[in-house]
């Protein structure tokens, strides 16, 4: 499980490192491009969920389990990107695998 700090916050959010791996390539682009928007999620233990706003003034620091990357699934990549730019924000969602060995978002 990753870890992603945001802000003053003491506790972490925790992340599936694969799903981590992903989401830091959008949030570092769109904070890259100085731009503000939501991230939203489901809690593990299907208690409720939460939403936080990311801000490129705002210290965010992301910690992995694995010590190499995973490979990245630019169809996951993608989608996330693109809730990113909806009025909703970026919506953390599993990541879809065909059983053709191919994954999609």
């Amino acid at each position: 499980m990753g870890l992603m700090f945001y802000g003053g916050a003491n506790e972490p959010i925790w992340i599936e490192d694969r799903a981590l791996a992903h989401l830091k390539v959008v949030i570092a682009t769109k904070l890259r491009r100085n731009e503000s928007f939501t991230l939203s999620w489901r809690h593990p233990d299907g208690s409720g969920r939460s939403t936080i706003w990311l801000h490129p003034a705002i210290p965010l620091r992301f910690v992995f389990d694995e010590p190499e990357p995973p490979p990245l699934s630019p169809e996951w990549i993608t989608a996330m990107a693109n809730s990113a730019n909806s009025s909703g924000g970026i919506s953390l969602v599993p990541e879809q695998v065909d059983p053709r060995g191919s994954t999609q978002p």
